[in-house]
């Protein structure tokens, strides 16, 4: 095979991303601008990226990167794998618009913007995959007054009637969960059985997605010390514990409940590839502390991955040109590689058919 040759092969099998701009007001355009000067990132996939021009080239300026990237308006341009990375400007937001340090209106409406669509791109099989940098989600509800979190906006925007759930990622292990943003006092009446399982199974499709072809998932118990016999709880013994049987009995990988203050340790020294908690700041706490500047959100349950790097918006360093591109770099490697093997149980190799 020549050496031309040989890079169109590399181009066509790239799985293409979506790439979205997120809240201006913060780093997100800085590391847009940092994610497309990477070349190990371009060569992981094949970039859409979705937002204003000026605003990426004020990232750029602001990062100290150089741009190569393919501009295009957003009524003519291609999904198709290509060298560079195409910039598809909806010319959205004009960078003296935008009030640096905080959540604004104009924020929001650009964010939402960009994000509703690079959905109908993935809706439309035109791209394997999203991410996006920091959202704010006080700005999103300016915009979109029913704008609870991602989940929701997904699911209004594609009208997606099944089960999304939030997953944050480390390297060496996931955390899952079963309640998300409720209230602390609501978690205990949110927990079933079938609630478990859901969780569990749709852990163990998510990690397989990833690579880890026979995952492991490590669930902790809602009480102090998983519950003590029950001595500070029932519901180890009521609800957890018969739903890690039953998953047992289904041939999932699972073993709990542990104690939620030790589930993390067991976990990395035992090898396991999850923890399922029972609600957000059981598992956030722990994986924030483990690693906050390489952890990635990844959205699972849709038919596409979704990720974004797990921290916020940091407007307090926002336009200085030191925001860490390390948790962007890895929720753009996640979802390439998800996206790749998606694509690979599917049979095809995205959009070379067209």
């Amino acid at each position: 095979m020549a050496k031309g040759d040989a890079a169109a092969t590399t181009v066509a099998t790239r799985p293409v991303l979506a790439l979205v701009m997120g809240d201006p007001g913060g780093i997100s355009a800085e590391l847009t601008a940092k994610i497309l000067s990477l070349p190990e990132l371009r060569s992981a996939a094949h970039f859409v990226v979705i937002g204003d021009r000026r605003m990426l080239e004020e990232g750029a300026a602001v990062a100290a990167v150089d741009l190569d990237v393919d501009y295009r308006r957003s009524d003519d341009f291609s999904t198709e794998p290509a060298l560079r990375p195409v910039f598809v400007d909806l010319a959205n937001l004009d960078p003296a618009d935008v009030t640096r340090g905080e959540a604004t209106l104009a924020g929001g409406r650009f964010a939402t913007e960009n994000f509703r669509f690079a959905l109908h791109l993935a809706d439309e099989g035109r791209v394997a995959g999203i991410c996006f940098t920091p959202f704010n989600k006080k700005a999103m509800r300016y915009a979109y007054p029913g704008y609870d979190d991602e989940i929701r906006f997904v699911s209004d925007v594609l009208s997606f009637k099944g089960k999304m759930r939030e997953f944050n990622v480390l390297e060496k292990i996931w955390n899952a969960r079963v309640t998300s943003h409720i209230p602390l006092k609501a978690v205990a009446d949110h927990l079933s059985q079938d609630a478990i399982l859901a969780e569990v199974e749709l852990t163990s499709e998510c990690l397989r997605l990833a690579g880890i072809d026979t995952p492991k998932i490590a669930v902790a118990g809602l009480n102090p010390h998983a519950g003590d016999g029950g001595s500070f709880g029932m519901e180890e013994i009521d609800i957890i514990e018969p739903a890690v049987a039953r998953a047992k009995s289904e041939g999932y990988a699972v073993d709990g409940p542990f104690p939620a203050d030790t589930v993390f340790l067991r976990a990395l020294k035992e090898g396991f590839h999850a923890v399922l908690t029972m609600y957000h700041d059981q598992g956030q706490i722990a994986m924030k502390m483990m690693g906050f500047d390489k952890g990635v959100t990844m959205m699972g349950g849709l038919p596409f991955p979704l990720c974004t790097p797990a921290h916020g918006t940091a407007y307090d360093i926002a336009g200085r040109g030191v925001a860490d591109v390390g948790a962007s770099r890895e929720a753009v490697l996640l979802a390439a590689r998800m996206a790749a093997r998606q694509n690979n149980q599917q049979g095809i190799l995205h959009n070379t058919d067209k």
